[in-house]
């Protein structure tokens, strides 16, 4: 049996430098990482590796130097007036990195052009070997998976797929029947998904839902989200990113490494416990 890819993300440790990152990932246990080569926000913190030769260089050396691997790159935004051509640097550079998948967000109330960038996307990403993945997140235009599958699968592209937040899953009340049909009908759509938790009931209040999946989310295993349901609908195996982002346990002071390797403990125990 293959081993279980586990992957940092970016989120779940922000405040590192890519190189930092890495190194992170190598001693807490995971095999891979996600780089994120755009910010999500302008106000975010961000080492800017599109534009650093130096910072990419770096970070080439400590992936070789620790053998950790890339998982996914991210974020790219379908918009209405975005130009699929313009990501084609970005690709390039991630193709470079050794990443597989894509995170694409959906920003445009014109679903038949979103599907339309996003066929494009795929058409483009393809000879590079990347994957793009809609992620549906409850304030975007993809705002479940209902939705996003009806893009995707639109698309038609067979290196289209779908990203599983278990975050945005729970707070966009989508359905796992839904999702297990999906699975058995596309399985390759779904290449990695994104495991977290999250406490309480959903807010109503949308910006407050925004505000946890940034800032409040908890490790697998400690909040409500049928984390158990969730793995069972997806394909067997398949790679999991860890974001579990805490701006308490920031302010408390525990370490970036310590953070890590709590979210990859805890997600240990919630395969072990299926």
């Amino acid at each position: 049996m293959s081993e279980q890819i586990f992957s940092l993300a970016a989120l779940t440790v922000l405040e590192l430098s890519p190189p930092e990152m890495v190194e992170v990932a190598a001693r807490a246990g995971y095999n891979h990482v996600g780089l994120r080569l755009e910010p999500a926000t302008p106000q975010e913190h961000h080492f800017p590796l599109m534009a650093d030769a130096e910072l990419r260089h770096r970070t080439h050396q400590r992936l070789r130097d620790t053998g950790i691997k890339v998982l996914d790159i991210e974020i790219l935004r379908l918009k209405p007036e975005t130009r699929v051509q313009d990501f084609l640097g970005l690709l390039e550079v991630g193709a470079e990195f050794g990443a597989t998948e894509l995170l694409i967000a959906g920003n445009d109330p014109d679903e038949a052009r979103l599907g339309d960038n996003f066929a494009a996307l795929c058409d483009m990403a393809a000879p590079l070997g990347i994957h793009p993945h809609l992620e549906f997140m409850p304030w975007t235009d993809a705002r479940d998976f209902s939705q996003a599958w009806r893009i995707v699968e639109s698309a038609a592209r067979p290196n289209g797929g779908v990203l599983i937040d278990a975050f945005h899953f729970d707070r966009s009340g989508s359905s796992l029947a839904e999702l297990a049909a999906a699975t058995a009908k596309a399985p390759h759509r779904f290449r990695y998904a994104q495991l977290c938790d999250v406490a309480g009931p959903r807010p109503d209040d949308m910006d407050e839902i925004l505000r946890q999946a940034r800032n409040e989310r908890r490790f697998p295993g400690d909040g409500d989200c049928d984390l158990h349901g969730l793995l069972s609908a997806l394909p067997a195996g398949i790679p999991l990113s860890l974001e579990t982002p805490s701006r308490q346990l920031l302010e408390q002071g525990v370490s970036a490494f310590d953070r890590a390797k709590m979210a990859l403990d805890k997600a240990h125990h919630v395969l072990q416990r299926r």
